[in-house]
């Protein structure tokens, strides 16, 4: 049987055994409606509402603070259509948006798509060559008709750690001269696993996250809304989500993406495992492989992610060649793998386009071994010896 190594975490995870466990029997024995007000629909509704206090004891705030949605993307686009509408009931003809050039695509597509369409202002904060974003002139980006910042804890392609806590200050400063306050969001997708995310510490008003980022189901996720922060609801038809996001509940989901948050605070000694088979993959690519180039900081850098241009290979030649032999690694966000347009991410860090082609992002996980990483330091440096001859670079 072929030997499989699993290098893409940061596209998703496997569900945690604890995790599939909690959520077995909300498919088929404890299936209630949470809405229903039998026995089994409270039954549901117990276990829908004990996630959501699990969730808040992670990110250290009120369960009336949390709301269940499908996707991180969902929740980056309600945030964004939530603040503009309510910025336009309040009589502001075009709302200013604040984010970064290396958002995930969740922000930055529908921002234009309203920019296009005259109803919003945009700034994109730059980004250095460190893949971190430049704030030293955020207080001056910041305008009368600002009314939201939106910035990626930490990015999902070379897993830079943005300064957001920095960032939330800042905005805590401005927001005591306005009337109207400026909402603050992250989407912690991809930092849930690693960083601090107790939103009194980042001082936000919002935070998305998946669950399965964190070893939890797909089809859910959070979004944390600041009490007294002003959003208009996502789906309307039904008191679902307190009246902000209509839809019967995913149980069986909300169930496992509760177990998962709750494992991440016990799980945090595997960080530093990761960690060091990060380092000794960065170490011996850098070492085996000339013109290999690390893009994004190493040091403000999510402890899984190390993310490499090969020069003179095709990033695509390279996955698919380690593919084919058991080792399954991305070329970018798995949201933007399929499009043949160089990265946004990459090109916002200075890299041209041929670098941005080359490149490849290997994301570690609980279950990566020392025996992983040397057979994809060993498999590596063949495949990309092979493709250079055959490109004749």
């Amino acid at each position: 049987m072929k030997r499989q190594i699993y290098l893409d975490h940061a596209a998703t995870t496997s569900v945690d055994s604890a995790v599939l466990k909690k959520m077995q029997p909300y498919f088929s024995v404890k299936y209630g409606n949470p809405s229903s007000i039998h026995q089994m629909g409270d039954q549901a509704r117990q276990a829908v509402e004990k996630a959501r206090q699990q969730v808040a004891d992670f990110l250290g705030c009120s369960t009336q603070e949390i709301y269940f949605i499908g996707s991180t993307s969902e929740s980056d686009n309600w945030v964004i259509s939530g603040t503009i509408e309510k910025a336009r009931l309040r009589g502001l003809k075009k709302p200013h948006i604040i984010t970064s050039s290396f958002e995930h695509k969740a922000i930055l597509e529908p921002i234009r798509v309203l920019e296009k369409k005259g109803l919003v202002e945009i700034t994109l904060l730059p980004i250095n060559q460190d893949g971190l974003v430049e704030i030293k002139d955020l207080e001056k980006k910041i305008q009368k008709n600002t009314v939201l910042i939106s910035v990626m804890y930490a990015n999902s392609e070379i897993g830079t750690i943005q300064p957001i806590r920095e960032i939330g200050q800042i905005v805590k400063k401005a927001n005591s001269k306005r009337q109207d306050p400026i909402i603050f969001h992250t989407d912690a997708v991809q930092a849930v696993n690693y960083l601090n995310c107790q939103v009194d510490y980042l001082e936000v008003n919002c935070l998305s996250f998946s669950a399965h980022k964190i070893y939890g189901p797909k089809g859910i996720g959070v979004l944390y809304i600041r009490k007294d922060t002003d959003l208009s609801p996502l789906i309307r038809g039904g008191g679902h989500e307190r009246g902000m996001r209509a839809g019967t509940e995913n149980v069986p989901g909300i169930v496992g993406l509760g177990e998962a948050v709750s494992l991440v605070a016990k799980k945090q000694k595997d960080n530093q495992k990761i960690k060091k088979l990060r380092n000794k993959l960065i170490t011996g690519i850098m070492k085996d492989i000339p013109g290999a180039q690390l893009n994004g900081s190493l040091k403000d850098r999510l402890p899984n992610n190390a993310h490499f241009s090969f020069q003179g290979v095709e990033g695509e030649g390279i996955l698919i060649e380690l593919s084919e032999l058991g080792i399954y690694v991305s070329t970018g966000s798995a949201c933007a793998s399929h499009s043949l347009k160089p990265s946004h991410v990459l090109r916002s860090i200075g890299l041209s386009d041929e670098q941005a082609h080359a490149s490849v992002r290997f994301t570690l996980g609980r279950q990566t071994t020392v025996s992983d990483i040397d057979y994809v330091l060993k498999i590596l440096t063949k495949a990309i010896n092979r493709l250079r001859k055959i490109s004749g670079r």
